[in-house]
């Protein structure tokens, strides 16, 4: 009896095993609810991948009726060749505006150095180019011919046109070409007119300093150095001729208009024309022949863009200055080139002046490359007159 009581005193006192199963009104308090957001998400996705499948589905039957249809191909055809003609055309313009920049990085035909440089002083700066003829010896010195192009040109376009070089690598003597800004004129023209601002006389000093840097850098002789130049780039020329006269032999203006004719940019559209008149150089026949060089004008009759009458006008200023007399006029031809008038202006059985009255020129460089812009093969050769009259000067 006692053995029973204590045994069943143990099983009361040993725990139970048991497993717990939630109810169901448990599981539904436990397990959460899907957010309204992950129902809309999920909603979206389904009906997306329903789309997509019905979309791959339309495509491939539009291709496949694509390729049995004959106005499908023929469109396709015409679209391929359309695409094809419009990338070859637009490369063609592609070619067509980088071609200008190619050919202005190209240097002129011949042979010699053909270098860069700018001029800088307070006031701005300015590129040149610089033509030196091959096989230069050691201690030689060469003259110096400075070139000034005209308007709507450059350095490297001058120098193509009046092929100054080729005379250069000839006659050996350097060639510089001052280039004109842009951003100091839109046109490339030399301010030559703009004295009232003082514009001018600026762009006049960038370019002897660049002739200076040139003397230093290189084989230049210095007391053989001469200057011509093309429609702006002439009157540039001689009014650097008239502010420092000593520093040049010779001086030549190719179609240009004598400084002292204009001030100001409307003036200088009367002086194009030959509407207005031209003060003459401050300087008297003694100080025009210690220290002035002569100077040779080139014009010619028909051209319409700068009077003849300019050059007429340049060549008896000079001359009244230095008080000389016109001599004869004789005409010279050479072959089929255009005729021309010369005049030579004397003082004391020396030249002073030169006028060459080309017929039938208009504004271009005589006798320069041909299919160049304002160059005219038929004409003369001004750019062999040109040394052959500072080469006299260079003598004397």
């Amino acid at each position: 009896m006692i053995r029973h009581r204590e045994i069943r005193r143990q099983e009361q006192i040993r725990p139970v095993r048991r497993t717990l199963v939630p109810s169901r009104a448990l599981r539904k308090r436990l397990v959460p609810k899907p957010s309204v957001e992950y129902v809309i998400a999920d909603c979206q996705r389904k009906a997306g991948a329903g789309e997509a499948t019905q979309h791959n589905n339309g495509i491939s039957q539009m291709r496949k009726r694509m390729r049995g249809s004959p106005w499908a191909r023929i469109f396709q055809r015409s679209l391929t060749t359309l695409t094809r003609s419009a990338v070859k055309t637009g490369t063609r313009a592609v070619k067509r505006a980088l071609k200008p920049a190619v050919v202005k990085r190209t240097p002129p035909p011949g042979a010699g150095g053909w270098s860069l440089g700018v001029a800088v002083r307070p006031t701005g700066a300015r590129r040149f180019r610089l033509y030196r003829p091959p096989d230069v010896k050691f201690g030689e010195r060469l003259p110096l011919i400075v070139m000034l192009h005209g308007c709507g040109q450059d350095a490297n376009a001058f120098a193509t046109s009046t092929r100054m070089n080729r005379i250069a690598m000839r006659e050996r003597f350097l060639v510089l070409y001052p280039e004109q800004d842009r951003l100091a004129n839109a046109q490339g023209c030399w301010n030559w007119y703009d004295t009232s601002s003082g514009r001018a006389y600026g762009e006049a000093a960038l370019i002897m300093n660049a002739i200076d840097q040139v003397c230093l850098l290189h084989p230049v002789d210095g007391t053989r150095l001469a200057i011509a130049g093309l429609s702006a780039g002439a009157s540039m020329a001689a009014l650097l001729v008239t502010r420092q006269p000593g520093r040049f032999k010779a001086v030549v203006m190719h179609s240009g208009i004598p400084p002292g004719t204009a001030h100001s940019t409307l003036s200088a559209m009367g002086a194009m024309h030959g509407h207005r008149a031209t003060l003459p150089p401050v300087a008297t026949p003694v100080t025009m022949a210690a220290s002035w060089p002569p100077l040779l004008v080139i014009h010619g009759d028909a051209d319409a863009l700068v009077s003849p009458r300019n050059g007429l006008a340049a060549a008896h200023l000079w001359a009244a200055a230095a008080g000389a007399q016109a001599g004869t006029a004789r005409t010279v031809q050479r072959g089929q080139r255009y005729p021309m008038a010369v005049t030579d202006f004397k003082r004391k059985g020396k030249t002073v002046a030169t006028l060459v009255a080309i017929s039938r020129l208009a504004h271009a460089w005589s006798g320069g490359a041909a299919n160049k812009p304002f160059s005219d093969g038929k004409g003369p050769d001004a750019s062999r007159m040109v040394w052959a009259f500072a080469a006299r000067q260079f003598r004397t």
